[in-house]
């Protein structure tokens, strides 16, 4: 029997207008310009959409798109933040602890923060970090945080220790705030001490000395050297002292700043302090607990070794220090121990003590390196409270002697003149 095949008939014209109604058309949206007078006269444009009967399509959202920049801050972006950049560390890792998603907690934060310039740095973060780009990267981007910090966090947000990483952050800039507080205590006095002697020695010369070489030139009296330079330098200042005091100034700071400040010739300033004996001593013990207890910290946190070094050298401001750990990566990244590293190094004593080197190979051997590190900051750091406390009291009897012998060699100018005369009166 066959099977009779038949041929689908074509739709009719309105058959295909009614299947076309069924489904939903966009028309575009059309818009009449009407002017219409206001009550003074002047033409107002109102604009009417014209909407469409048809169902309109369903509207998704795109997420938005935040391009990053890769380009770092300069250092003026971010000069003079270092106390609003410890806050923020704190108060993050507060509020992280507590268990607030870090985007609210940067918010709150960025709200409360009163600098213009630090709100700024943290409002490209927040915009970043919603744009999908990690923490991490928009802190290194900053410039504003060293590199064992940008370290610690990249590896909490990898590992999901983010909150615990964050807080050791925390931890270390308190301890690097301790540090380098306790070597400014120790620099302080000596160098308020000195100071005031110029400050005074200087009025001394430039409104005392002038009136005693005229009282001296009236006697017509024979002076003696120390007196002459004295007085001679006395009315110099008289005469030239409202152009050389401000070009005296002007070049003692620019003297400290390219010996203490600038960063391609900051290594003289830092031979002088190693060359001053109980100076050399603190400056070695705060190096050495910023070794141990960040080096430990990193190792701690699961950082390579070469990275956590690498983070070291980048933490350190001591030029001495940055060459012997640039040492060391090189060449435990050759493969060598810390035994060998430190062995191949000249005059590693000068650097870490011998005691320290022995507990660091002990603690590599057996396996606690880790463990060792972070005990020898430990104890370096007490130790340095005590060097900063036993260097300040050394320091004043010294500083007695120098403002001492200020006192002496004015008193003697001005003395043995007059005693000269005196001494001539009673020959006659």
């Amino acid at each position: 029997m066959a099977v009779k095949k038949t041929a689908k008939k074509p739709a009719s014209k309105s058959e295909e207008v009614k299947d076309k109604s069924i489904q939903p058309t966009l028309k575009k949206p059309s818009t009449d310009d009407k002017k219409v007078n206001d009550q003074k006269g002047t033409a107002v444009t109102k604009t009417r959409q014209v909407e469409s009967d048809a169902p309109s399509a369903p509207v998704t959202a795109t997420p938005r798109v935040v391009k990053v920049s890769e380009k770092k801050l300069g250092f003026f972006d971010t000069f003079g933040l270092t106390k609003e950049r410890d806050q923020f560390i704190e108060n993050l890792s507060m509020l992280v602890l507590s268990g607030m998603p870090i985007v609210s907690a940067l918010s709150a934060i960025t709200r409360d923060t009163k600098n213009a310039q630090m709100k700024k740095i943290l409002e490209g973060i927040l915009l970043e970090l919603e744009g999908g780009s990690p923490l991490w990267r928009s802190f290194d981007r900053t410039g504003l945080f060293k590199g064992y910090t940008i370290s610690l966090l990249r590896i909490g947000e990898e590992s999901g220790k983010f909150a615990e990483n964050l807080k050791v952050v925390s931890l270390e800039q308190e301890k690097e705030r301790n540090l380098h507080s306790k070597v400014k205590s120790a620099l302080m006095y000596p160098v308020f001490v000195l100071v005031l002697v110029i400050v005074i020695g200087l009025g001394i010369s430039w409104f005392i000395l002038p009136k005693l070489a005229k009282i001296f030139d009236d006697l017509k009296l024979d002076l003696p050297f120390v007196t002459k330079v004295l007085i001679g330098f006395g009315l110099f200042l008289q005469k030239n002292g409202l152009w050389f005091v401000p070009l005296g100034l002007f070049l003692g700071f620019l003297i400290i700043y390219v010996i203490f400040i600038n960063q391609k010739t900051k290594f003289l300033g830092e031979a002088f302090l190693y060359s001053i004996p109980g100076i050399k001593t603190l400056l070695m013990e705060v190096e050495v607990a910023r070794f141990g207890y960040l080096l430990g910290t990193l190792l701690e946190a699961g950082l390579p070794i070469i990275k956590a070094i690498d983070s070291l050298i980048g933490a350190s401001d001591s030029f001495r220090y940055k060459k012997f750990y640039t040492h060391l990566k090189d060449s435990i990244e050759m493969g060598n121990s810390f035994q060998k590293s430190f062995a191949s190094y000249s005059k590693t004593e000068k650097i870490v003590p011998q005691p320290i080197q022995q507990l660091i190979f002990s603690g590599e051997q057996s396996g606690n390196l880790t463990k060792t590190l972070i005990k020898i900051g430990q104890v370096l750091e007490e130790k340095s409270d005590t060097t900063t406390k036993n260097l300040t009291i050394i320091m004043e009897p010294i500083l007695l002697v120098i403002v001492w012998a200020g006192v002496v060699a004015v008193a003697f100018a001005v003395i043995l003149p007059i005693y000269s005369l005196v001494g001539g009166m009673n020959a006659i």
